[in-house]
C-alpha cells in the first residue's frame, strides 16, 4: 500500500503535478463556491473558453502565457459587460456570443501556430499538467496565494454581496468594484487550472466540487472547505490513476470530481435522490407533471 503511494513521488514531474493539481483543487473550489451561488457557471464557462487567443498570442511573441490568458479573460469579461449593459441583449446571450467569438478566434491562431512551427498546442486544449516546469508550478502558487488572500480580505463583502446585491449596494458596498474582483479572480483560477485539465474542461473543475459540497452543507463556508476537500481528493486522485492506469490526467481528476457529485447527488442526506426518494422522485413536480399529462390525454 505505502509503495503505491510513494512510487510516483520518486519523480519530479510527478512531484510537480500533484503541486499544482493540489493547489488548483483549493483555489477552484473557492472561487468556485461564488460562482455556483450566484448561478454564474455560464460566465465561467465563457471566461474559460475566451482565454485561448491569449494564450496563442503570447505563445506567438514569446510572453508569459498566464498573462496572455489573463488579458484575454479581462477583455472577454469587459465586453460581455458592454453588450449586456449598453444594448437590449440579455447578459447569458452576450456571454454566447463573445466566448464562442473568442474560442473560434483561439482555435484559428493555434491552428496557424501549429501550421507554420510545426508544434502541438493542444494541451491548451486539454491540460498536460504532467509536463509542468518549475516556472509553471511557481506561476500557479503565485496566483493561488493572489486568489486566497483576496478572498479572506473580502470575505464578509463577496458573502453579502453574493447573495444580497442590492442590499450591498444599499449600505454602500462598492457593488461594481466586487464585480470586477469577482470576474478577476475567476479569470486567475482558470488561467491557473489551464495546464491542469485545459480550456475544456476547466469549468467542471470550477463547478463540480463546490456542486458537491452545495449538496452535504448549507453555509458558504463550509462549502468552501468541503469543495476544497473534494477538489484536493479528486486532483490526487486523477492524478494516481493517470500514473498507474496510463490515462489523460486532466479528464482522469475531472471523471473523479464527477464521481463525487454522483455520489452526493444520490446519497445527500438532506437532498439525496436515495436516501429522500420523497424529493427524488416520489413526490417531484415532473412526476406529477407527467401523471397529469397522461390522465388529460386519457380525458380526451
Amino acid at each position: 500500500m505505502l509503495e503505491t503511494i510513494f512510487e510516483p513521488l520518486q519523480y519530479g514531474f510527478m512531484q510537480r503535478s500533484l503541486i499544482v493539481a493540489v493547489t488548483v483543487g483549493v483555489i477552484c473550489a473557492v472561487v468556485g463556491s461564488y460562482l455556483m451561488v450566484q448561478r454564474l457557471a455560464l460566465l465561467g464557462d465563457a471566461i474559460s473558453h475566451s482565454v485561448l487567443p491569449g494564450l496563442a498570442i503570447a505563445y506567438l511573441v514569446g510572453a508569459n502565457i498566464f498573462l496572455g490568458a489573463f488579458i484575454a479573460g479581462i477583455i472577454s469579461t469587459v465586453l460581455i459587460n458592454l453588450i449586456s449593459t449598453r444594448s437590449n441583449i440579455k447578459e447569458d446571450t452576450a456571454m454566447g456570443i463573445v466566448f464562442s467569438a473568442f474560442f473560434a478566434l483561439g482555435i484559428t491562431l493555434i491552428t496557424v501556430v501549429q501550421k507554420d512551427n510545426k508544434i502541438d498546442l493542444n494541451h491548451f486544449l486539454f491540460g498536460n499538467i504532467l509536463a509542468v516546469d518549475g516556472n509553471e508550478v511557481r506561476d500557479t502558487l503565485i496566483i493561488a496565494g493572489i486568489v486566497l488572500t483576496v478572498v479572506c480580505l473580502l470575505y464578509k463583502e463577496l458573502l453579502f454581496y453574493t447573495f444580497d446585491k442590492l442590499g450591498a449596494q444599499a449600505v454602500g458596498l462598492p457593488v461594481g468594484l466586487l464585480d470586477l474582483g469577482l470576474m478577476v479572480l475567476i479569470g486567475l483560477t482558470i488561467v491557473a487550472s489551464l495546464k491542469a485539465v485545459g480550456v475544456i474542461l476547466v469549468l467542471s473543475l470550477l463547478i463540480t466540487p463546490a456542486a458537491s459540497a452545495y449538496l452535504l452543507v448549507n453555509r458558504l463556508h463550509l462549502v468552501m472547505l468541503l469543495g476544497i476537500l473534494i477538489g484536493v481528493v479528486s486532483s490526487i486522485t486523477g492524478m494516481y490513476l493517470s500514473y498507474y492506469y496510463n490515462l489523460p490526467s486532466g479528464p482522469a481528476i475531472v471523471l473523479v470530481t464527477s464521481g463525487i457529485f454522483v455520489i452526493a447527488l444520490l446519497f445527500s442526506p438532506s437532498q439525496g435522490l436515495l436516501t429522500n426518494p420523497s424529493i427524488g422522485w416520489g413526490k417531484s413536480g415532473l412526476i406529477r407533471e407527467l401523471k397529469g399529462l397522461f390522465n388529460h390525454r386519457k380525458l380526451k
